[in-house]
């Protein structure tokens, strides 16, 4: 136990899922299951929360009885000074496993054991209560993630320059926003300078700004030795901080193991089941041609899920011909936006002097950017196409309203040797610097 902070053996937790009442057909029905509601309802809640797990092995039997396992027979060790990634889809059981980690929640069968103080921030809010002040809640999160009132004196500005609500820290937390929350109880689990800290996905709230402030605190924890279990469903964020990741899929871990490997294995697991976000989508344009798809390439032509800063990558776009005729001449363009739809930039052909003529009945329009200029990170793409006038004249011929995803990893962009750049925000550029004496 003394090289591990956290061992977690054959964990389970099953959950019953509650039916649908059944409604009466007849006015008798309806008054005979009203008098027996109570009796009914007291049934109801044991049946909920009272069952034996070990008549429900397996996961088949589970289903047809309603239940569902959130968890199943995940065993794991975390050194002490690791940092680890947890990620997975919506419903993958990442929430669950942390909340058992941090004593919230009992597991079915299997244990956890932990060596050292744990601070956890599991959800927004967590240990608040709505109608005391930021101050006083900043004393009551503290005390109950295990914080002395000596502590939490010596520690509260730091703690309130961190969470930049010093304005409203009289006010009560109920006229918070979500946002303020979060930095407040972010601030106050970041703090508590714990050997154990467990983050569920507290960079999916906060502005770009507080992101970037997050991910530099948790990069400085995990410098001091401390150990992090990280839940995010931000890759750039998850490769440039875990040493070490585990996938989980319908509650059971499907590979573990160095970070870039097990993203890698996700991302093509994702795209693969994913649907074509341009089927069914609202477009405008002639239609004279389509945009039908989108994937990256590598210079070689070979299909990639995800790039990777400062490498070279190419945006192919799989088009069908509807109608352009051989003197048409079309100007192809794509955005790049953050993942909440701020653009970052657009790039259209015509900006390189380009028209593409004599456009087949299908095939690719193609862009190989020499040096990928984003930070780490999941970004979004959206593309549209003119003709005969180029970007601000051009007849609309395609214009889809939907994004494609771009998921950056982590790579060496300065060409000094790191990858640590999520901190520093989105765009990423080169430059020359020289003195000159005055």
């Amino acid at each position: 136990m003394s090289d591990n902070a956290i061992i977690v053996e054959n964990l389970s937790k099953l959950y019953r899922i509650g039916l649908k009442e059944q409604m009466s057909e007849t006015l008798g029905g309806a008054l005979g299951s009203w008098i027996k509601a109570p009796l009914s309802n007291l049934k109801r809640l044991r049946r909920l929360t009272n069952f034996d797990a070990g008549e429900y092995a397996s996961t088949e039997q589970s289903e047809a009885e309603d239940l569902i396992w959130a968890i199943k027979d995940v065993s794991f060790n975390v050194r002490h000074g690791e940092v680890v990634g947890i990620i997975g889809r919506n419903g993958a059981g990442k929430s669950t496993l942390l909340k058992i980690i941090s004593r919230i929640v009992e597991p079915t069968s299997g244990r956890v054991l932990l060596n050292g103080r744990v601070s956890s921030l599991l959800e927004v809010g967590t240990g608040f209560h709505h109608e005391l002040t930021g101050r006083e809640n900043v004393y009551l999160n503290g005390a109950i993630l295990g914080m002395s009132k000596i502590e939490i004196d010596r520690k509260f500005d730091e703690i309130v320059s961190f969470s930049e609500v010093e304005r409203f820290l009289e006010t009560p937390i109920k006229r918070y926003s979500t946002g303020m929350k979060v930095r407040l109880a972010f601030a106050v689990a970041a703090h508590l300078e714990p050997e154990i800290l467990l983050v569920d996905e507290v960079l999916a709230v906060g502005d770009a700004a507080f992101q970037k402030k997050c991910l530099g605190k948790m990069e400085d924890v995990s410098k001091e030795g401390r150990t992090v279990l990280f839940v995010s469903h931000n890759m750039g964020a998850i490769e440039t901080l875990c040493n070490r990741a585990i996938l989980l899929n319908q509650g059971c871990i499907e590979k573990n193991g160095q970070t870039k490997t097990v993203i890698s294995h996700y991302l093509s697991q994702h795209y693969e089941q994913q649907e074509n976000p341009l089927r069914n989508c609202i477009r405008t344009g002639n239609g004279k041609l389509r945009v039908i798809d989108f994937h990256l390439e590598d210079p070689s032509g070979n299909k990639v899920e995800f790039a990777q800063s400062g490498n070279p990558v190419v945006l192919a776009f799989d088009f069908e011909n509807n109608g352009c005729m051989p003197k048409d001449a079309i100007s192809f363009s794509f955005s790049v936006h953050t993942d909440r739809e701020q653009a970052l930039f657009h790039y259209y052909s015509d900006f390189s002097n380009v028209y593409f003529n004599n456009i087949p009945p299908k095939g690719k329009f193609k862009c190989l950017i020499p040096d990928l200029p984003l930070a780490p990170g999941n970004y979004l793409i959206m593309v549209r196409c003119v003709m005969n006038g180029g970007m601000t004249s051009g007849e609309e011929v395609d214009w889809p309203k939907v994004f494609f995803p771009l998921n950056v990893l982590a790579g060496d962009f300065f060409r000094i040797g790191s990858s640590k750049l999520s901190r520093w925000g989105p765009l990423l550029v080169r430059g020359q610097w020289t003195m000159v004496g005055l």
